[in-house]
């Protein structure tokens, strides 16, 4: 099963990179690529249940989340870089699996928009946040990811590399087409977003240091009274 769902994983980022390449060709067909991304998000999360019958309630659980992550973004907004969004798909992922966990950063992505504004960095968005929700997913049984020490590590790490994301969707779209393309502008156009990226990685340590505990718990606890998700 491991294997199978590693291979639908890499499939799955494989099919969104050919997404985000097309929206930064064509930038006016993002709303396309977003949908595209979030109908791939449901046929990865049924992926999980081939063997057996969907819960209402799952789905019920998955949506509440997602709608915590989108939410929680909001009062945020105004504070450069601090996202507390990654830290509950990180949650989510971590103890609900690598399918839920994607669905719930991409639709966290797609939802905070229709507040904040849709644009041709909402696929990019999804797929940023739905790579946090899988990647915890993956690493769920680790060691590394069951001590405090990883997952503060983990939160780190993403909270650059979420931001590279954004970066590249930001040097395609307005550097490739308007300016010098060269290894130094690149690097450039990254440097300039580094303290924002730090902020980030930063917040998401604190939002784990103060919660991830407790989230662990909660979710854990739920997931074994109902039997969800497994």
């Amino acid at each position: 099963m491991r294997g199978k769902q590693l291979l639908i994983s890499i499939l799955l980022i494989s099919f969104i990179i050919i997404l985000l390449v097309y929206s930064s060709i064509h930038p006016e067909s993002f709303m396309w690529s977003s949908t595209a991304i979030a109908g791939l998000s449901f046929a990865f999360l049924l992926f999980r249940f081939e063997n057996r019958q969907v819960e209402p309630r799952e789905l019920v659980l998955i949506a509440v989340l997602a709608s915590i992550a989108a939410v929680g973004r909001v009062p945020f907004a105004s504070i450069p870089g601090v996202q507390p969004t990654t830290f509950v798909i990180m949650m989510s992922g971590l103890v609900f699996g690598a399918e839920s966990g994607f669905l719930i950063g991409a639709v966290a992505a797609l939802a905070s928009n229709m507040i904040l504004g849709q644009g041709p960095w909402t696929p990019w968005q999804m797929a940023a946040w739905g790579l946090v929700g899988l990647t915890a997913g993956l690493l769920r049984r680790t060691s590394f990811m069951n001590s405090l020490t990883g997952k503060l590590v983990f939160g780190f790490v993403w909270g650059f590399l979420f931001g590279w994301i954004m970066n590249l969707w930001g040097y395609l779209g307005f550097v490739q087409t308007g300016g010098e393309v060269s290894v130094s502008s690149l690097l450039a156009y990254f440097a300039a977003s580094s303290l924002f990226d730090f902020m980030h990685a930063a917040s998401n340590v604190f939002f784990l240091l103060l919660f991830a505990n407790g989230w662990v718990k909660s979710l854990g606890r739920f997931k074994r009274k109902y039997g969800l998700l497994e």
